[in-house]
């Protein structure tokens, strides 16, 4: 298990606080019980991880998988009254089966995962994943381990995987456009930050379809950029099997997504797991009172299931 040093990061971080979305609706699913164990594997600031830390006292424990170093740190700091029942691990929830190896737990009762990038990340100008902030491109969530940043991808990939990746990631309408001016930027000089690439995208896109946007005109490719140099999608397909293996019989899982793609990938995995009976039918979202408070909220779709007694596995 790994134990992690505080770092200069820490004040900083302590001013940005991120508000864990679906707060109740998780604690209803997962339904905590005293002295149950459970697993975050996307911790962050622990918000989520401290309210089932105190539904499971007084000896439940909880593991707490992140690879974001400087939210992990954050995480032990606000978690410090627990950590005789809380251990933390850096890495990526990819390796969830061999994690669990090193944590002293025979029954899990329940799996939380929240995915996406928190609050923090994009108000932090050197990760690189606001396009409001002017940074270099990087969008790496784990910075220590990862190689491939954003740079790389707008500045070495081809015209057509640059185009695949805004159109399947970012479901981009102008995705064509927007790698074609790329490819004719880079020949001129290296795209090396966010503004740079913000001036591209705009001058791939007509004004009157830039000014009638709900959201940011960047909005897609930036995500499409950080969903791939994380390889989001395909790390959620590949722990998905390794948490029900895991998970106890009649153990919860619970997924928060922010994107239509994710929530495909954990819908059509419910349906098809033979393990598995379905809690959430249709995935349960904010209230309009918890968007006004936390407007990130919007977008959250949280879909649950249960581990069957008599599971295969």
């Amino acid at each position: 298990m790994v134990f992690l040093k505080e770092g200069p990061w820490l004040l900083v971080l302590h001013m940005q606080a991120h508000i864990p979305v679906l707060q109740k609706e998780v604690i209803k699913i997962l339904a905590p019980h005293p002295n149950e164990n459970f697993i975050d594997a996307t911790l962050g600031f622990g918000g989520h991880a401290q309210l089932l830390l105190k539904k499971i006292a007084p000896y439940g424990k909880l593991l707490g998988i992140d690879q974001d170093l400087e939210a992990l740190n954050q995480a032990k700091k606000n978690l410090r009254e627990f950590e005789e029942r809380f251990q933390y691990y850096h890495g990526n929830f990819i390796n969830l089966g061999l994690i669990v190896r090193d944590w002293q737990v025979d029954i899990i009762d329940g799996i939380l995962f929240d995915l996406g990038v928190s609050t923090y990340q994009l108000l932090t100008a050197e990760r690189g994943f606001s396009f409001n902030l002017s940074a270099p491109l990087d969008m790496r969530m784990d910075p220590t381990r990862q190689k491939i940043t954003a740079a790389d991808i707008v500045n070495k990939y081809s015209e057509k995987d640059l185009s695949r990746i805004l159109f399947e990631l970012g479901e981009e309408r102008y995705a064509k456009k927007i790698a074609a001016k790329i490819s004719i930027a880079r020949k001129k000089e290296p795209i090396r930050t966010t503004n740079q690439l913000v001036e591209i995208i705009k001058s791939a896109m007509p004004p009157d379809y830039r000014y009638s946007r709900e959201h940011h005109f960047a909005t897609s490719a930036f995500r499409a950029l950080r969903m791939a140099v994380n390889d989001e999608l395909g790390s959620l397909k590949k722990v998905l099997p390794q948490a029900i293996q895991i998970l106890s019989p009649g153990g919860r899982i619970a997924i928060i997504s922010f994107h239509s793609l994710e929530d495909r990938i954990v819908k059509n995995f419910f349906r098809e797991s033979q393990d598995l009976e379905i809690i959430t039918e249709k995935p349960i979202v904010a209230s309009v009172e918890e968007i006004q408070k936390n407007p990130k909220a919007r977008s959250a779709k949280l879909r649950a299931a249960r581990k069957l007694v008599t599971s295969n596995q």
